[in-house]
């Protein structure tokens, strides 16, 4: 597999950052219309890996991996995970045709309703009526709609529909909002089977989520180096001292691995090359590897870095959610081992 990114990706790249540099202050409310609506209309990754028979793009999960190292890297506020990866994720698997036009061409925010911790809800389905509760949903704030499983299949809820009820969690992470959804006889579409279509939906969320903890170490290690280079102690750069030298060259090491792994993990999910395990090493490493570069962001950066002016605290609490997102990272240890059939440490 080739890891190295291709010239269409860089120019992806390219046109990302020129949209993002100039928007990094997350809204009060977790969620930048603007950006989103941008980043469907101008550049069309909101449809990227929608088939082009539904309108979008037809690119690969690769691609937008790439997009969500970009928003990682700018903390951007935009429910691309949840709507663009693992809505688009489920739907392709449940068969649906309806629902995929509409994300294509920016007129519906999707969002599966499982909990940010990647387990099936519990929700009962009788006659197309959904009933149940659903904690900790991420990107569903101000969904159009829900796609809810229920009694094996997948169903399509309109989030502003009658029995749909949404509650803001307060939550570590401002810039990734989380709601319990209370569904009390909400009509729901049925679409196709859900324990498939939410398992690679959750196996491609925890794979391209690697690339976000990625952005956001990438974030932290540039900020910390060129901060090292400008702050002056005792007359010298900070980073001229040997002590700060080995800790941020330990934090570019394993985050150059966490690339590696990262871009792995996204090509195995978009060539159905063993997804699971991949999914399962990404979130085992990138995950400790980016609370790491960012606990080391704030700890480099002194007083300044402890401030709520200073964006490394954002970047310290969007790496310690997506740690224990879709499943912790001793969580992917252990089905790495089931995977692999290795016997647990400790066992005879």
């Amino acid at each position: 597999m080739n890891l190295l990114y291709s010239q269409d990706e860089e120019s992806l790249r390219d046109s990302l950052r020129d949209l993002l540099r100039s928007r990094t202050a997350p809204p009060d409310d977790g969620f930048d219309a603007e950006v989103w609506r941008l980043l469907g209309a101008e550049l069309g990754v909101v449809g990227l890996v929608v088939p082009e028979t539904f309108g979008g793009a037809g690119a690969s999960l690769r691609e937008a991996a790439l997009v969500m190292e970009e928003l990682g890297r700018f903390l951007t506020p935009v429910p691309y995970l949840g709507c663009a990866v693992m809505a688009v994720t489920a739907l392709r698997v449940a068969g649906d045709t309806e629902v995929l036009p509409r994300i294509a061409d920016g007129s519906a925010w999707v969002a599966l309703a499982v909990p940010f911790a990647g387990a099936l809800p519990d929700v009962t389905v009788v006659d197309g009526v959904l009933t149940g509760r659903i904690e900790s949903v991420a990107d569903a704030l101000a969904a159009d709609v829900l796609l809810v499983p229920a009694g094996g299949d997948l169903y399509e809820v309109a989030a502003a529909g009658p029995g749909v009820t949404r509650t803001p969690v307060v939550s570590l992470d401002v810039t990734r909002p989380l709601v319990d959804l209370t569904l009390t006889a909400a009509p729901g579409r049925p679409i196709g089977p859900a324990p498939e279509a939410v398992d690679a939906a959750v196996t491609a969320g925890a794979a391209l989520l690697a690339s976000e903890q990625l952005g956001v170490a990438e974030w932290c290690l540039d900020t910390t180096v060129e901060y090292a280079r400008t702050r002056l102690q005792f007359g010298r750069p900070i980073g001229s001292f040997q002590a700060i030298k080995h800790r941020l060259a330990d934090v570019w090491v394993s985050v150059t691995q966490s690339r590696a792994v990262a871009r792995y993990a996204a090509g195995a999910v978009s060539d159905a090359s063993e997804p699971r395990l991949a999914a399962a090493l990404a979130q085992a490493h990138c995950g400790p590897v980016a609370v790491r570069a960012a606990e080391e962001c704030v700890q480099l950066h002194g007083g300044i870095g402890f401030t709520w002016e200073h964006p490394a605290h954002l970047y310290l609490k969007r790496a310690k959610t997506t740690s224990i997102a879709l499943g912790t990272a001793a969580a992917h240890r252990r089905e790495l081992a089931g995977l692999l059939d290795l016997t647990p440490a400790g066992s005879p």
